[in-house]
């Protein structure tokens, strides 16, 4: 049964509604679920039969590029067409980038129109201006005066805006002001909403995408946090741009959307996926629902938390930990699976990302390869690789008089009170302690903090709002001056794989955007073979969306629109399948020039289609090699990485 999108009126941050056709966006409303379409637009037999197929799956709002004024006259007989097969409710976004001309014309024909203050008015070259107040507010008149004209059309028209702030298109001039932050997004957004409101113009909905989810989310806090100090109160369309494909795309969408639908900000989400874009519905409808339980459900204890002094929601940075063996500290994240029920045996290890090698008597791991097993009541039989750590519970490992043959050492398991005590008085490399985040009371976090053992905690929660639960008993244990280090847990039984992947890339992805983690534990019960490659591929999943441990190339690749120069889903397949073995590399793939360049400054290399069959290549933001043909683009690409010594050959893999 599908949930409602529709939470209780004190459940999301208030809004104003704003009426988009027959769509209404922000207030009471449910979250609105959008995407965009990736065909040319002036192929409108194409641009139709693909709304429709979006449509069908749920789409409620439709966004269609309008690159110039020809385009934007299309929209005319898209709508007309659209209308004709039944769905003049659902409401048409032209998207704009560098031609006012062509927004305007499009606001004869559309509900609404998206505007990117970063190159409506301005051009990016990357160059830096210096400014004097005068010079500044110079510009600004310049924008307005630019600007306004589609403000007073709209406003006549009854059209809806979305003025929307691209982390990778922030103009020269506000790069130069403010640079490359989250503040700098802010600014961008505001100049051209202070020009609407002097208007008297309020049907704006507003947003602050980037591929990386943690600019993402400070910029959107940011954001909410101005407009509330300001007396504003307009709609925020959510969503990580160029989040890419398949699980990557999933998973960073879910840590960015999923972390400010859980803090109650969001009206209406797009989920930005290298795919068809009906394929991006089903995931934000589940995003949303997510949303809708974890609101709907109170949660006094976490509400009652106060933030600790010095946290800063709109900057990263990690909660200082102790080390314990290898968790906490300056240690990257660990990640734990639970192999109660499931072989162990040296194969069943392989789908964590540790395989044996029968011939040569020894072990080889992935980059992404699992740091902890919990065994539960057995014993293994058989020598471990020396980088992984095996733990029993805590009768277990008493019993065994807390060793095991072969020098492989069993940590205990066990809960608070039992887990204090040092089994016949050994003192074992790590204490696991596992408490439920409500357990975790001020006091509680008081005693911890005067332990001196080798103590980690393992936090969970029963809680259905899991990231405000998690989030408050790590303020507690801030606030008690506690430096144990924490393992999150969440155990997610009886939920589909794509509803563990989403709600855990929220849960987990939230806490560790805001510094909090030293490692993560997923259980879920989906297969017991690939269902520990798949638990094992969403952790290291998570910790990727997040920048906390790299263990896999990145792709910033965009979701096409009827802009792009190439097959996107194509291409970014051919270039994945020979990169995806350069750990920490990140690539960009953009399929024309809008935000491409701006993009390019994240990414260490990038491919954007420049024209018809031609490919331009990126060093970051720098151009490196200008319209080289499509066809021999992707090996030009590979001589670019060896040239700047980034490149190393495939490993070869053990059967």
């Amino acid at each position: 049964m599908t949930i409602s999108t529709e939470t209780h009126p004190s459940a999301r941050k208030a809004t104003r509604p704003v009426k988009i056709g027959g769509v209404t966006v922000g207030g009471n409303a449910p979250i609105v679920l959008q995407s965009m379409t990736t065909a040319d637009t002036m192929d409108i037999e194409a641009t139709v039969a693909e709304s429709l197929r979006m449509i069908e799956a749920g789409c409620q709002i439709v966004r269609i590029t309008a690159p110039s004024k020809r385009e934007a006259e299309a929209l005319g007989e898209i709508r007309s067409r659209l209308d004709a097969a039944g769905h003049s409710q659902v409401p048409l976004v032209a998207d704009i980038h560098f031609t006012p001309n062509a927004a305007e014309v499009a606001a004869d024909h559309v509900e609404k129109i998206r505007v990117n203050p970063g190159n409506y008015a301005d051009k990016k070259k990357f160059e830096t201006h210096e400014y004097t107040p005068e010079t500044y507010a110079a510009e600004l008149d310049r924008i307005r005066e630019r600007f306004t004209p589609l403000v007073l059309k709209c406003k006549a028209l009854g059209r809806a805006m979305r003025i929307g702030t691209n982390h990778g298109s922030l103009s020269d001039r506000i790069l130069s002001h403010y640079g490359d932050t989250p503040l700098g997004m802010v600014e961008s957004a505001m100049e051209f909403l202070n020009i609407c409101r002097d208007e008297d113009y309020h049907d704006i909905v507003l947003s602050m995408k980037a591929s990386n989810p943690q600019v993402m989310v400070q910029a959107y806090r940011m954001l909410a946090d101005r407009m509330h100090k300001e007396g504003m109160a307009y709609p925020l369309h959510l969503g990580v741009t160029e989040a890419g494909e398949g699980e990557d795309g999933r998973i960073k969408s879910a840590v960015g959307i999923g972390t400010l639908l859980a803090e109650g900000l969001g009206d209406t989400i797009r989920v930005s996926l290298t795919e068809a874009p009906e394929a991006e519905i089903p995931v934000a409808r589940m995003l949303a629902e997510q949303a809708v339980a974890a609101l709907s459900a109170e949660d006094d204890v976490a509400a009652a938390t106060r933030e600790p002094d010095g946290f800063d929601r709109y900057v990263y940075s990690r909660r200082v930990t102790r080390p314990v063996a290898m968790v906490g500290g300056q240690q990257v994240p660990v990640v734990c699976h639970d192999l109660t029920g499931r072989p162990l045996t040296p194969a069943g290890l392989h789908g964590m990302g540790h395989r044996y090698q029968v011939d040569l008597d020894k072990w080889e791991a992935d980059d992404a390869a699992c740091d902890l097993i919990f065994i539960g009541d057995r014993t293994c039989d058989f020598a471990l690789p020396g980088w992984l750590r095996a733990m029993q519970d805590g009768a277990t490992w008493s019993q065994h008089g807390g060793s095991v043959e072969r020098h492989h050492p069993i940590w205990d398991w066990a809960g608070f009170t039992a887990a204090r005590q040092s089994a016949h008085g050994i003192d074992p490399q790590l204490n696991l302690l596992q408490m439920d985040a409500d357990e975790l009371t001020s006091e509680c976090a008081a005693r911890l903090a005067e332990e001196t053992g080798p103590v980690v905690l393992g936090l969970t929660t029963s809680r259905a709002n899991a990231l405000a639960s998690l989030r408050a008993a790590f303020f507690r244990l801030v606030h008690a001056g506690c430096d144990l280090p924490v393992i999150v847990r969440r155990d997610l039984h009886g939920a589909s794989a794509d509803a563990v992947q989403l709600r855990a890339s929220t849960e987990m992805g939230g806490l560790l955007l805001d510094g909090f983690g030293d490692g993560l534990w997923i259980g879920g019960d989906v297969g017991v073979e690939g269902g520990l490659r798949f638990l094992n591929r969403t952790a290291f999943g998570i910790l990727q969306a997040t920048r906390t441990r790299i263990s896999r190339t990145e792709y910033i690749s965009c979701p096409s629109c009827g802009r792009t120069l190439f097959d996107l889903q194509e291409t970014t397949a051919k270039i994945r399948s020979v990169t995806d073995h350069l750990k920490g590399v990140k690539i960009g793939i953009m399929g024309c020039i809008v935000n491409g360049p701006g993009e390019m400054a994240d990414a260490d290399y990038g491919y954007v289609g420049t024209g018809p069959g031609k490919i331009t290549l990126y060093k970051e933001k720098e151009v490196v090699r200008r319209n080289i043909p499509e066809d021999e683009a992707v090996e030009a690409l590979i001589d670019l990485i060896r040239e700047h010594g980034d490149w190393v050959e495939a490993p070869r893999r053990s059967a």
